[in-house]
């Protein structure tokens, strides 16, 4: 929709072009992302407003940024693309105001829910980048208690035009600075595997059993086993060791970009291709190619890099002429490509030509021989990078580490011990300066301290006080305790809070 300036007063006018400058002056993609939720909700001069980015090709709406008083509640929280004001929004690519939003077919109670928040009216617009949406701006009631009117809507449409150029300036920022640390770190192939556990052994025998030929290797896991770093190993072991290794997250980009990173564009291809550009097939070539997050690719992009693999030749986005490439692929993916396959969503081919040779990669809590030695590595690593002096894991705190489920496996252990040296007032790490649900691990796995002398024991002994009061309904007791029913679902299976009746 094409705005003329003079069809904004003067005042919404100022602050556009306030936000212009605002949204325009650094290059960090959260700071843009805050900026924009909170110059949004400005220049309606609404309660509060959201920033949703659509994640991945069909994938969730993530809330990247948010005003009011619950933001801290929101941010990070994904939904689904389909559901409520912004799916809709996502769906139809047209804007969309709604004046009763509960009775609206469109709205959906989760955010609310979350926050706490009564939603009456909302303007939401999408935020679109070469015909697709990148993500949804949403402005949630107006301060004077009045609808949003066609003045807003423009506004707020004019400022999302402003804010995806933004977005997506920040994007490939972050980018290029991705690739320059690829292209740094495949200088550096020193980077140790830390482990030696069974399980481990056995991974890193099949990464360098299959790392001297040419075969497309497949490494399965779940988030934060070392995917990248196992992908490293095979490239470190092969003949192309002294060659470029280029890491990429295929669900980090839309598709339009993630083909035009891969496979490289001509001029004039899109909007803003003004020169010719290789992709990275061209630019690795003789090296190896790492696709991270392969189950995330669309059925399109899927069907280009499945050339790729048969015929070992790219053709350029909005060229016809096609280049040999030479380059050994590694794809990577913690989703079950299997049954993506028997549900359409994933090609069979592909599959066949990715999984050549597939490598299981454990989760932490199966090698929990290893936690010890990764514990110590990472503390190890922090003190030199805080410059503090030396310290120690206390035998209690390495009980407690092992004991642990680590649902976000070696990533989430790295980013304990960081946090842990941070909190440390003294030469020892004490279970004290892990986080509480570490903390509170028994020896048997359950949550231990349930008798109220710990702060957290008296949060237990409060929800489950309010319970029987209430009879076990938990809309009741979270309107007693004063929180949200979410978050009363979220303590109740923190605590392992049964009914009398229900306990074994």
């Amino acid at each position: 929709m094409s705005l003329g300036s003079h069809s904004l007063p003067p005042t919404s006018l100022t602050a556009l072009t306030e936000a212009a400058a605002a949204i325009t002056s650094t290059l960090d993609l959260d700071a843009v992302l805050r900026t924009i939720a909170r110059l949004a909700c400005r220049v309606t001069r609404g309660e509060a407003s959201n920033v949703f980015s659509l994640n991945g090709h069909g994938g969730k709406l993530v809330l990247v940024a948010a005003t009011g008083h619950h933001r801290d509640a929101l941010v990070g929280r994904s939904f689904d693309s389909a559901l409520g004001i912004p799916g809709q929004v996502v769906r139809s690519r047209e804007p969309l105001s709604v004046t009763n939003a509960h009775d609206s077919k469109y709205f959906c109670a989760e955010v609310d829910d979350i926050s706490a928040m009564r939603t009456s009216a909302v303007l939401a617009v999408p935020m679109v980048l070469r015909g697709h949406v990148m993500g949804v701006i949403e402005v949630v009631n107006r301060l004077d208690g009045t609808d949003f009117n066609g003045n807003d809507l423009k506004i707020l449409q004019v400022f999302a035009s402003l804010a995806v150029s933004a977005a997506q300036n920040a994007r490939a920022h972050e980018d290029l600075k991705e690739r320059f640390a690829g292209l740094r770190d495949s200088v550096a192939k020193g980077t140790p595997i830390i482990g030696g556990s069974a399980e481990l052994r056995k991974a890193l025998e099949l990464c360098e059993r299959v790392a001297p030929s040419t075969a497309t290797v497949l490494l399965l896991g779940e988030t934060g086993t070392g995917k990248e770093l196992s992908a490293r190993h095979v490239h470190n072991c092969s003949r192309r060791a002294a060659e470029t290794f280029v890491a990429i997250n295929c669900a980090a980009l839309p598709e339009t970009l993630l083909e035009s990173e891969l496979f490289g564009h001509e001029k004039g291809a899109f909007t803003g291709a003004h020169a010719q550009r290789r992709g990275w097939f061209e630019l690795a070539s003789g090296g190896t190619l790492f696709l991270d997050e392969i189950g995330d690719i669309s059925r399109s992009t899927q069907a280009k890099l499945l050339r790729v693999l048969q015929e070992r030749e790219i053709v350029r986005v909005g060229g016809t002429q096609a280049t040999k490439c030479d380059v050994r692929v590694i794809a990577a993916t913690n989703r079950n490509l299997k049954n993506m396959m028997i549900d359409g969503v994933f090609r069979e081919d592909l599959y066949y030509r990715l999984s050549v040779f597939p490598i299981e990669l454990p989760p932490l809590r199966e090698r929990r021989d290893d936690i010890s030695l990764l514990a110590e590595h990472f503390v190890e690593h922090s003190v030199k990078e805080f410059r503090i002096p030396e310290l120690a894991v206390s035998g209690k705190t390495m009980d407690a580490l092992k004991q642990y489920h680590w649902p976000g496996n070696i990533r989430e252990l790295q980013n304990v011990m960081e946090r842990a040296v941070l909190m440390s007032d003294g030469p020892t790490l004490l279970p004290c300066h892990l986080p509480p649900e570490i903390e509170l691990i028994s020896p048997n796995g359950e949550h231990h301290d349930h008798d109220g002398s710990t702060l957290l024991g008296q949060e237990r002994r409060l929800i489950v006080d309010a319970l029987k009061e209430h009879g076990w309904n938990q809309s009741g007791a979270a309107r007693a305790l004063g929180i949200t029913r979410y978050h009363l679902r979220h303590r109740v299976k923190k605590y392992n809070i049964q009914k009398p009746s229900e306990e074994s």
